[in-house]
């Protein structure tokens, strides 16, 4: 079994990772933590450090966890939820765990794109963790 995770480092990327976790633990599945960024000139060097070291952090945490465990920083010029999507198909996931954030009740209307399309477009089971 894998579950995938979308991980950024932020409160509703945390909370994904930390379910993701609890997850893979119950399940003792393989669990693929993925950062997507899209790239382009917004992404600069100290863009990328940032989230390698974040990313590294990550990494070294949880490889004391015992849990099979790979790590992916994807700079492809896709959206997060192309990429998430792409990788819960390659890796015959079961189960992909992602962040969303507390909404105004007009927002509440208005899913996240990127959650949405994941949540719709999805070859597994979605688990969405609010923060």
């Amino acid at each position: 079994m894998t579950i995938v995770v979308g991980f950024v480092s932020t409160k509703e990327g945390r909370a994904a990772l930390s379910r993701a976790v609890e997850e893979a633990r119950l399940r003792q599945s393989k669990l693929v933590v993925i950062n997507s960024n899209r790239g382009g000139r917004d992404y600069d060097d100290d863009t990328s450090q940032t989230a390698e070291a974040e990313l590294q952090r990550v990494t070294d945490e949880l490889r004391g966890d015992g849990l099979e465990l790979e790590v992916r920083q994807l700079v492809r010029g896709n959206e997060p939820a192309e990429d998430l999507i792409a990788v819960a198909n390659d890796t015959d996931a079961d189960l992909i765990v992602i962040g969303l954030r507390r909404r105004t009740p007009v927002g509440k209307l208005i899913l996240g794109s990127n959650a949405q399309r994941i949540l719709l477009d999805a070859p597994c089971a979605v688990l969405a963790v609010k923060a």
